[in-house]
């Protein structure tokens, strides 16, 4: 007898419930691991839930439009001739047993610390133990919860750190000139201050410029690199994404922007525009998007590349992207020189560590290696 629940998932540190939008398998469908079975959206974003189990879906016990907490029962995978009665008294005893994480609990995990390194405050989250330690740099405009979906999974096999860039999330936002290099002293001088000799870094979009720029200045302290949707390997970007973003400050104005980065627009839910609009109207946010887009993607030209070195810049390089990235091509995945991995994922955009997560963080353990 095998039977298996399939729970409501804990997307980033702060989802405490998510609504059912919809099942993608009926009851009764064969199942397998990694299949996609049923639609959830958290306060953040909407995404699948993943099956980590082969067989068959034999309960929907939750209905589209319920919210339920994390780690509530979502449907039931067993083998097809495990008995009714079997599966009825497995969940009779999950429901009589399950108890909601409560909101303050100790058990809620690592939650983000600040720092002051060089003069500014640094909001990171560290999480996980031992190996060599995985760096996650996300792009312009971003901040740790770029990574949400990527922490715990990653976190199982060695420690990982989430910063936020200067001028990004909680910290300072003050910056010098703004460019990749600032930008990259800020890693090197977070490496520095929590004693990271080496590490795996992870940048998307601007946050793969960031990282190549750290493994140009400071090669010693690159175990690898990892480049998802990643800006520094050709010329074009979106501009009118970048001025978009840059200039809009209401719903309004930025939501037609945001939904570009994602193939599935309807991802992007009411929760993660106001939090991109209450960052846009922090004081000093829009003078500091300005320099580093002034810097880094003047004219809709990328002004730094690193095309034609990728393959010297450190040990091992992985790169990865969405097939339907809308604000900088896919295309500049291809032709790489050097001895570099290459995924695209097919019907993904710009977020595609968002949209296609499991995924995403099954390339990066494999690459990243014991």
């Amino acid at each position: 007898m095998s039977i298996h629940m399939i729970t409501m998932p804990k997307w980033g540190l702060s989802m405490e419930q998510g609504q059912v939008n919809g099942w993608l398998k009926s009851q009764g469908d064969k199942v397998a691991k990694g299949d996609e079975v049923l639609d959830v959206e958290s306060d953040k974003i909407a995404s699948a839930v993943e099956c980590a189990f082969d067989g068959t879906l034999r309960r929907q016990i939750a209905q589209e439009g319920d919210t339920l907490p994390v780690g509530a029962l979502l449907g039931v995978v067993a083998d097809a001739d495990d008995a009714d009665a079997d599966i009825d008294a497995a969940v009779e005893a999950f429901q009589r047993d399950f108890v909601p994480l409560a909101a303050d609990s100790a058990d809620a995990g690592p939650q983000p610390e600040k720092a002051q390194i060089g003069g500014r405050t640094v909001r990171y989250l560290k999480i996980g133990d031992g190996g060599t330690p995985a760096v996650l740099i996300h792009g312009f405009g971003g901040d740790l919860n770029n990574w949400l979906f990527n922490h715990a999974d990653l976190a199982a096999h060695r420690t990982v750190y989430a910063l936020d860039l200067p001028g990004h999330g909680e910290s300072t936002k003050a910056v010098e000139s703004g460019s990749a290099d600032e930008l990259a002293d800020s890693v090197i001088a977070f490496l520095d201050d929590r004693g990271i000799e080496r590490a795996h870094l992870v940048g998307h979009s601007m946050g793969s410029l960031v990282a190549m720029t750290v493994a140009d200045r400071a090669p010693q302290r690159v175990a690898s690199l990892a480049l998802i949707s990643g800006a520094g390997l050709g010329s074009e970007i979106n501009r009118e994404y970048i001025d978009g973003f840059v200039a809009g400050n209401s719903r309004n104005t930025l939501k037609p922007h945001l939904t570009k980065l994602f193939a599935d627009g309807s991802l992007v839910t009411r929760q993660l525009v106001e939090d991109i609009v209450k960052y846009k109207r922090l004081e000093g946010v829009s003078e500091t998007l300005q320099k580093i887009a002034s810097s880094s993607f003047n004219e809709g030209v990328q002004q730094r590349n690193y095309r034609d070195r990728i393959g010297s810049l450190a040990p091992r390089t992985l790169v990865i992207w969405g097939e339907l990235d809308q604000i900088i091509p896919a295309s500049h995945a291809q032709g790489l020189p050097g001895d570099i991995r290459v995924h695209v994922l097919q019907g993904k955009g710009h977020m595609v560590q968002m949209e296609s997560a499991s995924e995403v963080n099954r390339l990066l353990n494999d690459f990243f290696g014991a």
